[in-house]
């Protein structure tokens, strides 16, 4: 199972000034969405599987600051990343892992009495 993952950051919180900055990006809300490619569904497409939140972001410093018309997903991206951590980024992803899989082989299943 290979799984391919996407982060969606395009959904930001900014305060329109702080410290003389303009749309100073204090908090993301954050989707990681998982793609196995070799394993598809009933309907013939990937299987997916999908995890979110909302991540603040420390504006204590703006000493580098990025404009928002300068700013791109990658660049958030990796704002996002830095302030989860590797370690909850890699539990995020294995957690997706674990929702594909159970897709792939389910654990259980609800059946009605007919």
């Amino acid at each position: 199972m290979a799984i391919n993952y996407t982060w969606d950051v395009s959904n930001c919180d900014v305060y329109p000034s702080k410290s003389s900055k303009s749309n100073v990006v204090h908090t993301v809300n954050w989707v990681l969405k998982g793609t196995d490619d070799s394993n598809d569904d009933s309907d013939g497409n990937p299987q997916t599987a999908t995890v979110g939140g909302r991540q603040q972001l420390d504006t204590s410093d703006l000493s580098s600051f990025t404009n928002w018309s300068s700013l791109d997903a990658a660049k958030v991206q990796g704002w996002v990343e830095t302030a989860l951590g590797s370690t909850v980024v890699t539990a995020k992803k294995a957690y997706i892992d674990q929702l594909i899989g159970e897709k792939i082989t389910p654990v259980s299943v609800n059946k009605t009495l007919g």
